[in-house]
């Protein structure tokens, strides 16, 4: 996703600097938009960036960051100028960079495979060379990059519920009640039979946004967000039905309980 956002709007030095030891993962990157105060509301955020001769001074809070405190980079959208979209702009700032802060690890549910925390800023040193794209430019960029976000959490999504189609086809094939296996009773053949389409239909979503945003196609935004909402909600499904199925074996409930829905 930051990756993304630098090879589509950096400049060639920009791209040399940051993206081989991202690209390699030697290095990695968060996005950085929502705030305390300001959630799907993201064009209201209140986060300054002030130009003092080369350099800007950025000040404010991003709330709820994935990677906050364990990524290298941090691509920033604070406020250059007035209200508005057309008043943020997007900046490439180091881990280390004078100024900035984070808060506490979450606590969270799920999704424990991503760190989550607040990033702090506090008149954060940026060189003017950071700013990515053109001023008044990082509502555009930060909206863009979503895009490409959204297909990775629903492609996130089809590979938990796949593992636990898996497992859960595997064990009513295996384990016996009243003298025959699982898989014989009607019910859950249905059961698994509706998992298995629905699960193709969320691929199949998926791979439909996926092309549509590399064609860059006019109503690539809308797709990718279907695909994110109806995948990870597939998804869950999945990982909840299969629970069920193997509700009695205290392994399997360890794996999806603990790995699969509290990490993914």
């Amino acid at each position: 996703m930051c990756c993304w956002m630098i090879d589509e709007f950096g400049t060639e030095e920009q791209r040399k600097q940051w993206l081989p030891e991202l690209c390699s993962m030697e290095k990695f990157a968060s996005y950085c938009l929502t705030e305390p105060g300001s959630g799907s509301d993201a064009s209201s955020l209140q986060t300054k960036a002030e130009l003092r001769g080369d350099m800007y001074y950025l000040t404010g809070e991003k709330a709820f960051i994935s990677g906050g405190g364990r990524s290298d980079v941090y691509l920033i959208m604070a406020r250059t100028g007035g209200s508005g979209p057309k008043g943020i702009s997007c900046f490439i700032v180091p881990k280390e960079s004078e100024g900035i802060s984070y808060g506490s690890q979450l606590d969270k549910l799920g999704w424990n495979s991503q760190p989550t925390a607040p990033v702090i800023l506090e008149n954060c040193k940026v060189p003017k060379e950071n700013m990515l794209g053109m001023v008044g430019m990082g509502f555009k960029i930060a909206m863009q990059g979503l895009d490409g976000g959204r297909i990775n959490i629903g492609t996130t999504a089809l590979g938990g519920a796949a593992e636990c189609l898996e497992l859960a086809a595997d064990h009513i094939s295996s384990r016996k009640q009243f003298g025959r296996t699982l898989d014989q009773f009607q019910y859950l053949r249905f059961k698994i039979a509706d998992m298995a389409t629905e699960l193709t239909a969320a691929r199949l979503l998926v791979f439909q946004a996926a092309e549509m945003y590399d064609e860059k196609h006019p109503a690539r935004t809308m797709h990718c967000a279907m695909a994110k909402r109806f995948a990870t909600d597939v998804g869950f499904n999945i990982c909840n039905n299969s629970l069920q199925m193997y509700y009695i074996s205290i392994d399997f409930v360890l794996v999806v309980s603990e790995q699969i829905i509290q990490n993914y």
